[in-house]
């Protein structure tokens, strides 16, 4: 069976997968979370399968991996084989053991990248939103400065400056992405402080960290959910990009952006190995933009 067909067959079988474990949350699950598996479309069900898969992987990656992540254990770009499923890499590691690495890796940054940059930005364009005047004028202003700025091209500038430890990684890409999260929590909020809702709490003399815990933010939940799935995907792609340009998650550290571009070489002889790692960033980008439309769409109301 070819390679091409071997995906396939498990694409398929994700998708299978997804199907059943749809069926059987209908029948298991109580009340409310049987009405939401009742309405969950077979896209966004693969894809909550896959995002579970990944974190599986990513938790238990020392008891799935075969060898360690920085082990040599081989010769150079060995191939595929009972001792290395997948082959090794081009100083003998195995490649296995370093996609599962990856997935702890290069996802738990993103995610954390994405959780700091949603935190600061969503808090600042709230507050703008709410307050206005001469600080809403401000942020917006520097905000609007920062985003004329090719985000790649930035985020290069500032690793340059600042090195390329994962906590400047993590630091410089959250301030980057920060800016887009700012300006859709401020048009969202700008929408809600004119409610009635609000300016009965503003009467009843509520402070604003009040408002925007209280009133505003469970009203902006739906779009900012959505957008820190979208915001996710970008931040998982800049990451990867970043390291396939030698600029991201520092080596030996396993990392899927840095693995496509170390066995880069092997793709001149045919082989597929360094495409697993860019099959991998893929399935995950397209399992996130499953459920972030299955989101949007619940939050729309609209019926099928």
């Amino acid at each position: 069976m070819g390679v091409a067909a071997s995906l396939l067959l498990g694409l398929g079988a994700l998708f299978a997968a997804a199907a059943l474990l749809r069926q059987l949350a209908r029948r298991v699950l109580p009340g409310h979370w049987r009405s939401l598996a009742n309405d969950i479309p077979l896209t966004a069900a693969f894809g909550i399968l896959v995002i579970a898969l990944y974190m599986l992987v990513a938790i238990f990656a020392p008891v799935l991996a075969p060898f360690a992540e920085r082990a040599i254990v081989g010769t150079q770009f060995e191939p595929w084989g009972p001792e290395h499923l997948l082959g090794t890499d081009r100083i003998g590691r195995d490649m296995l053991s370093r996609l599962i690495y990856g997935a702890r890796n290069t996802v738990g940054i993103a995610f954390a990248t994405t959780a700091l940059a949603f935190v600061v930005g969503s808090v600042l364009g709230l507050w703008a939103a709410l307050t206005g005047g001469w600080l809403d004028q401000l942020l917006s202003r520097f905000v609007d400065a920062l985003m004329a700025i090719p985000a790649l091209i930035f985020s290069l500038l500032l690793l340059t400056i600042f090195g390329t430890s994962i906590l400047s990684l993590i630091l410089v890409i959250a301030a980057v992405d920060a800016t887009r999260v700012f300006r859709l929590a401020r048009a969202v909020g700008q929408g809600i402080v004119v409610m009635d809702y609000v300016e009965a709490a503003r009467l009843r003399g509520e402070g604003n960290w009040f408002l925007i815990r209280r009133e505003i933010l469970p009203n902006a939940m739906a779009p900012l959910v959505a957008e820190f799935g979208l915001r996710f995907c970008f931040v998982f792609l800049t990451i990867s990009s970043l390291s396939f340009l030698g600029l991201g998650i520092k080596p030996p550290t396993a990392d899927w952006g840095s693995m496509v571009r170390d066995n880069a070489t092997l793709i001149t002889f045919g082989e597929i190995t360094p495409l697993l790692p860019a099959g991998c960033i893929a399935l995950l980008t397209v399992a996130v933009n499953f459920v972030v439309d299955w989101q949007l769409h619940r939050a729309s109301g609209l019926k099928e």
